[in-house]
């Protein structure tokens, strides 16, 4: 071990080193786990942007049975658009069938991406320690829901992937340079992702409020902060716009996602009845989310879930650490919040998140739970008991690349 003015360094290789080695570990152990036995069993994506490249919001025939909506011979998806904006130059250079046999490739890549800027978010938030950060990227990327979804592959968890990377490279923004017009831009591709992620403005706008040292700070004087908000808003407002037209456009209300028309399983069906959103929902996906369990079994893989749900106490348990962080810092308090309020929507959603091992709507939060992991690491490091929540989680992960191939 060398200490360095940079921090701890482990094994004596700076942390930049470190962090890019983990990173290609991490594509590595995603393509082996998404490619034994994956079909890539809905690259909706990829045809959507094959649709958008040719000025079509709609598919010309359902990909699957499910998560698909038929008008007029016409076949829409439900499912948030920025993935296909970002894969348009890729599908229009490949077409979309060559480029939707990449979508193991595509999906490893993404959840690389996020090991690597969870390495950098964790050294921004000041853990200094590179053996500390590498135990928490370690959490982060396959101690939960991140390797289950990228191992299982399709248009519900790639979308899931690419709203964990804009997330982290917004949070590194509102850590770092705290730049409106940045942050707006990537809230708003992240929203263009996962619609619950519309909560996470506030933090945002928290984020970019004047602090000594910024410009306009001088002799005690605080600035305004509506300046800021405006560039955070107006930044925001196009993917708002995007999202509004793309819904009038295909079902004639801009309120109209496609998740209250798209067919569904037989007992989904019955859970929608209920409402799409509603506290009727609270309870199942509560159960899912902290209580729910699998089967015990005697002969490997010896966990046999049922694809509902898993307790993130079972799978992800190394997420406790998060209660560490040092209540008495404001940054603490935003982030617990944020990690809460985006998670609402999603406990009052019927869906559930089947078919899923451990609760991947928690993805969402993610993000801003490992960056409380980050100032707790770097309050008191991460301690044997810490450690050992780590390993048992990506014991139970590690489990879960057999039955992201062998459940459902």
């Amino acid at each position: 071990m060398v200490s360095t003015r940079r921090g701890v360094r482990f094994g004596g290789a700076p942390p930049l080193v470190l962090g890019v080695t983990l990173t290609a570990f991490a594509f590595v152990v995603y393509m082996i786990a998404g490619l034994v036995g994956a079909s890539a069993p809905r690259p909706d994506f990829f045809y959507l942007a094959d649709a958008f490249v040719h000025g079509r919001t709609w598919l010309d025939q359902a990909i699957g049975p499910v998560d698909v909506i038929s008008i007029d011979g016409r076949v829409y998806i439900p499912f948030a658009p920025f993935p296909a904006f970002a894969l348009m130059p890729l599908v229009a250079a490949a077409g979309p069938v060559v480029a939707a046999s990449w979508e193991p490739i595509l999906d490893a890549g993404l959840a690389a991406a996020s090991v690597g800027l969870c390495w950098v978010l964790l050294g921004r938030l000041g853990v200094a320690d590179s053996r500390a950060r590498f135990w928490l990227a370690v959490l982060f990327g396959f101690s939960t829901a991140i390797l289950w979804v990228t191992s299982r592959g399709g248009v519900w968890h790639t979308g899931q992937l690419f709203a964990t990377v804009l997330t982290l490279l917004a949070l590194l923004e509102a850590f770092g340079r705290r730049r409106p017009l940045v942050l707006g831009l990537l809230a708003g591709a992240a929203f263009l992702c996962r619609a619950p992620l519309l909560l996470v403005l506030p933090f945002y706008a928290w984020a970019v409020l004047p602090r000594p040292g910024d410009p306009g700070w001088e002799g005690g004087r605080h600035p305004s902060p509506v300046g800021r908000w405006v560039v955070l808003a107006l930044a925001f407002a196009p993917a708002l716009v995007v999202s509004l037209w793309y819904n009038a456009v295909r079902f004639g209300s801009p309120l109209e996602s496609g998740y209250a028309l798209a067919t569904v399983p037989m007992f989904l069906e019955a859970q929608r009845a209920k409402g799409l959103f509603s506290l009727a929902h609270l309870p199942m996906n509560l159960d899912y989310f902290l209580l729910h369990v699998p089967h015990i079994e005697s002969t490997f893989p010896f966990l046999r879930p049922d694809g509902l749900g898993m307790s993130v106490l079972i799978t992800s348990p190394g997420l406790l650490g998060a209660f560490l962080a040092d209540w008495r810092d404001r940054r603490s308090w935003a982030l617990a919040f944020t990690a809460a309020i985006v998670l609402v929507p999603s406990l009052l959603y019927y869906g559930g998140g089947w078919l899923q091992y451990g609760y991947r709507y928690f993805l969402d939060s993610l993000p801003f739970v490992i960056a409380l992991c980050g100032l707790a690491a770097a309050r008191r490091g991460v301690g044997w008991i810490w450690k050992v929540l780590i390993a048992a989680g990506l014991v139970v992960n590690l489990i879960g690349i057999y039955w992201a191939h062998n459940l459902g």
